[in-house]
């Protein structure tokens, strides 16, 4: 491969097949991309792993019109070819479309933020996916306002882990659930005020007696439903962001009208790009001054070379892991 060929190509993880299980993640050539306008270019150094590209894997999570088919929702690195208010070497993390899982990327200007001091790259990529959808989930959506309690589902898990440290941050009591003793003591090491083993636990029993909840971050889906409305107060919210275990409800229509329910829940990744820019500007404004005062810091769990996306896949299926697996390049 001559000299100007390797500058138009790029390493990056591929899917063989088109879908499969984690083995099917491969290293590939494939172009480098060119921004548009209003777009960057970063020099990728660390990307996220989170379950949408998972889904993506799988054939469940095709990417929205104009996004790249590599996989890759979050990454952090230095701008290289600039526009808007960034300069080439500037130190990024930003919110993708797909294309993260290699070594650049092209960015919505908007949608790049500021790596916070004291962070370096690797901390970074952990942030766009889990801080943008806890924002708009927690705080926009289900409106958690400071003295309320948040229940959270899945809580070792990155947006589990991300949204413990929101809401205590803004004030609020959080009571988090896990499967297992080990991960319900993991929770509260990363500041739940109540955690629950709900495979030993009724944990909307512990929830009524802790005072019940304002809040609900669900990623579970119909099992958990039932608890979740009986731990709910009057005027409470139950958001969901996934439906890992079954994707239908039955809602019984009058204990909801009763409590004054709501039920709501929302993507993030097809939202248009002025909506995106809108949640980025919001999340610079309220949340990065939380992770510079260090009341919300990404929980590294694991980090992987970009070739060994497999493997980085296979242990966030496996569910052992506390907070983010990141890839880097």
């Amino acid at each position: 491969m001559n000299q100007s060929t390797q500058a138009e190509t790029m390493s990056a993880v591929g899917i063989e097949g088109g879908k499969g299980p984690a083995e099917a993640l491969k290293a590939v050539q494939i172009p480098r991309p060119a921004p548009g306008p209003g777009q960057i270019l970063i020099k990728v150094r660390a990307a996220g792993v989170n379950r949408p590209d998972i889904a993506q894997r799988q054939g469940f999570y095709p990417p929205p019109p104009g996004a790249p088919e590599t996989m890759g929702l979050e990454v952090a690195g230095e701008v290289v070819e600039p526009a808007g208010r960034w300069t080439a070497g500037d130190r990024v993390c930003a919110l993708l479309g797909g294309g993260g899982y290699a070594e650049y990327a092209v960015c919505d200007t908007r949608h790049a933020l500021p790596i916070p001091q004291g962070l370096d790259f690797t901390e970074a990529a952990g942030l766009p996916e889990t801080v943008f959808t806890v924002y708009a989930n927690v705080f926009e959506h289900g409106s958690l306002r400071a003295g309320e309690t948040l229940l959270v589902h899945g809580a070792t898990s990155g947006i589990g882990v991300t949204a413990i440290q929101m809401a205590k941050a803004a004030g609020a009591k959080v009571i988090a659930t896990g499967r297992g003793a080990a991960k319900a003591d993991q929770a509260r090491q990363m500041g739940a005020d109540v955690a629950i083993d709900a495979t030993a636990e009724d944990f909307s029993e512990v929830a009524k007696r802790e005072g019940g909840v304002d809040v609900v971050l669900d990623m579970v889906g119909a099992p958990y439903f039932e608890a979740n409305l009986k731990a709910l107060n009057t005027g409470g919210r139950i958001v969901y962001i996934a439906a890992q275990a079954g994707g239908t409800l039955e809602v019984p229509i009058g204990r909801l009208m009763q409590k004054r329910g709501l039920i709501t829940g929302s993507t993030l990744r097809p939202r248009p790009a002025d909506e995106k820019a809108r949640l980025a500007a919001e999340v610079e404004r309220v949340v990065w001054p939380w992770i510079e005062a260090g009341k919300v810091r990404p929980h590294i769990d694991r980090t992987f070379p970009l070739a060994q996306a497999a493997q980085a896949h296979a242990h966030v299926e496996s569910g052992t892991h506390l907070g983010k697996v990141i890839l880097l390049t």
